[in-house]
């Protein structure tokens, strides 16, 4: 195949007086844009805790994997428990996010997650990513926003490629343990068009006793005209991977000495995915306002392959699949109209959303070495999700704002049973529909020491079940009674902070934030079943900064703080802590890029321990590491860099839980039973050193 490669309470309590202390302007700060020069800035920010991202801020990351480009946003964990054709695992603001089931990601205006997925509701896998075409990653977080809906409970991040580079390039990477790249992208004229076409091949064993084997093509073309604000772009991609995985496996397995630190238990887990899209976008202002539209259309499928328990069936292991496969299709529609002063200059907006999946089969499956031995359940399902949402941005005084928001979502499933013996019996219609209020009140900007705005947020949201719960009466594995689910739940969100810039090139924000969750079911896809985990609330602190010194140096450092709780104790040990919520991140991180040569980057980062179950009584050893980047510009487009990942070759876990498994020779000696509770772990890649190559024409 060839491709034509040429190569972004406190608030409250203060208002009465802080109008007397702001300054005699009626401009507002710009929106925060993390690794951004000042001069750069654009927008207006509704909280303390949004902001954008720039292509500059990648250029000297060191990244591990397409997906750790989230971690850009303050706060926000990505790792890995299996192998790396897998959707990442995410974390932040004291959610487990498991593979994306509370954050709501959108590349190239099409959604990301997975709604009623094989593997757990929300599946987020980012794998398709190609870090160097991302132009911009605007990011919020909380449900304060009327622009988002499912899923965006703790946030969302939209992501956009270039509409046109700079100049051609291929670049060739290799590195430890079998690593080895190639990307080749360019853009070119046509006519009044721009053409962007890129070619991404990758592969990788890792440092796995039982080596990845992942296989990835990565394709992009993108035809537009104009930039986001004001033009359009036509864009298509297809992406696939296979590969073969290492689990998380019990800690004591590697103790005993049973397999080595990098082993694996089970001898061929992994899978293959495709993701092939194509997605318009279309953007106009005029002199009453703004008008945007953008359709997509998906087709996704996984087989995936794992044991997470081991050998607590016998000795032929407790392999399954799951596969899902669908088409993904929907649309959005928005206008926005200038008022006038006549209506204090606010800016109304009104939207509509659509999508509809239609997975013409999601299944679970009893394998052997990958080969399908029994029908856990299988499943036809037809989901469909339409809203309506309308905002309005007012600025009262020049130093009084606010923006007022309301969405209605109603999501319509239809599951049919189409396999399994106890599953038969299961499937039916689902509905429910949710109106979410949103509120935003914005305070300055004030002088004071140094040009401030404070911030105070509200608004309500919701994240869907699995369709698959909300239909089921039957237990797929063995025939027992369960009972449905809710097919949407509400989470209920309120946040103070504010932003400074109180030097130069220093911006700054604080926000405090709490949210409630009506409940923490989660679809088990291992099992076919949803398992009840009761509401929850969570609050936390969060501190991040941008400095821009001179010659080039940027410093970046934040600090989130979060306690995540159960409202009613679990029966069995009492416990009221939820597993795997973090409660400390901490992350540092320095580039140098004064225009000439030498450019390098490099990153700290702080995971604190988090409980493995309810008591708090088992928790995960706390860890930090560190990766680096430096370049060297052979020539202008061209360059040489390398990475040095885990830099000082941490022995840490990226993942930790706490459940029932059974090794080989536990289930031999018929040990195990139904299982032994104990810590399974997935250790961090030890440190590891990959050299880039780029040319440019």
């Amino acid at each position: 195949m060839k491709h034509p490669f040429r190569p972004r309470t406190l608030a409250a309590c203060l208002a009465a007086a802080l109008p007397s202390l702001a300054a005699a302007t009626e401009t507002t700060l710009p929106e925060v844009t993390v690794g951004s020069r000042r001069g750069d800035l654009v927008g207006v920010a509704d909280a303390a805790s949004e902001g954008t991202i720039d292509a500059r801020r990648l250029a000297t990351r060191p990244l591990l994997r397409p997906a750790e480009a989230l971690e850009t946003v303050p706060g926000l964990v990505v790792t890995q428990h299996s192998g790396d054709g897998k959707a990442n695992q995410y974390f932040l603001r004291g959610f487990n996010l498991d593979h994306g089931s509370d954050f709501a990601t959108f590349v190239a205006g099409m959604p990301v997650n997975m709604p009623s997925h094989a593997h757990g509701q929300g599946y987020m896998d980012l794998n398709f990513l190609i870090p160097e075409l991302i132009a911009g990653l605007r990011f919020r977080k909380g449900v304060y926003a009327a622009e988002d809906g499912d899923f965006a409970t703790a946030g969302a991040a939209r992501i956009d490629y270039q509409r046109q580079l700079a100049a051609p390039f291929v670049e060739i990477g290799a590195g430890q343990n079998g690593y080895r790249r190639l990307l080749a992208a360019g853009s070119r004229p046509v006519g009044e068009l721009q053409l962007l076409a890129a070619f991404e091949a990758s592969g990788n064993d890792g440092p796995w006793e039982q080596p990845e084997n992942l296989a990835r093509r990565n394709a992009v073309l993108r035809l537009s005209e104009g930039s986001a604000a004001n033009g359009f772009a036509l864009t298509a991609m297809s992406y696939t991977a296979r590969w073969t995985a290492t689990e998380h496996v019990p800690a004591r397995a590697i103790d005993s000495g049973e397999i080595g630190r990098f082993g694996a238990l089970s001898p061929n887990d992994g899978g293959t995915t495709h993701r092939h899209s194509l997605s318009a976008e279309w953007a106009r202002p005029d002199a009453d306002g703004a008008s945007r539209a953008g359709v997509y259309v998906i087709d996704y499928g996984l087989n995936l392959f794992s044991a997470p328990s081991g050998f607590i069936n016998g000795p032929a292991g407790d392999q399954h699949e799951q596969a899902d496969r669908r088409l993904v299709w929907g649309g959005q529609a928005s206008r926005s109209w200038f008022l006038g002063p006549a209506l204090k200059d606010s800016e109304l907006t009104a939207g509509l959303q659509w999508r509809q999946d239609r997975i013409r089969s999601v299944g679970l499956y009893s394998t052997e070495d990958r080969q399908r031995s029994a029908t856990v359940r299988q499943d036809k399902i037809t989901e469909t999700a339409a809203a309506l949402f309308v905002e309005a941005r007012t600025q009262w005084q020049p130093w009084l704002r606010s923006t007022l928001g309301l969405r209605h979502d109603e999501v319509d499933a239809r599951v049919t049973a189409t396999g399994g013996e106890f599953n038969l019996a299961n499937g039916g219609k689902a509905r429910a529909g949710q109106t979410s209020p949103k509120l935003g009140v914005v305070l300055g900007p004030f002088a004071l020491p140094a040009p401030t705005e404070f911030y105070a947020n509200w608004g309500q949201g919701f994240h869907s079940n699995d369709a698959r719960g909300a239909t089921s009466t039957t237990n797929p594995a063995d025939g027992s009674a369960i009972s449905r689910v809710p097919l949407l739940v509400r989470a209920r969100g309120a946040e103070l902070g504010l932003r400074s810039t109180p030097l130069p090139g220093w911006q700054t924000s604080v926000s405090v934030w709490q949210m409630a969750l009506a409940s923490e079911l989660v679809f088990i896809g291992d099992e076919g079943v949803t398992e009840p985990k009761g509401a929850s609330r969570r609050h936390g602190l969060e501190w991040s900064n941008e400095l821009a010194l001179p010659a080039g140096i940027s410093v970046d450092t934040s600090l989130a703080l979060s306690q995540a709780r159960f409202r009613e104790a679990n029966p069995d040990n009492g416990g009221t802590r939820v597993p795997n919520a973090i409660p400390v991140v901490a992350s540092v991180g320095a580039a140098l890029d004064p225009g000439g040569r030498w450019f390098a980057g490099a990153r700290l980062r702080y995971l604190g321990a988090y409980p493995l179950e309810e008591t708090g009584r088992e928790k995960s050893t706390p860890f930090w590491m560190a990766n680096l980047r430096v370049g060297y510009r052979l020539a202008p487009g061209s360059q040489l860099s390398l990475d040095v990942l885990n830099l000082f070759d941490r022995k840490a876990n990226d993942i930790e839980y706490w459940g029932g498994a059974c090794t080989r020779s536990e289930s031999a000696s018929g040990a195990c039973g139904g299982g032994i509770d104990g810590r399974l772990v997935h250790p961090l890649e030890p440190r590891t050193l990959r050299l880039a190559l780029r040319i440019g024409f």
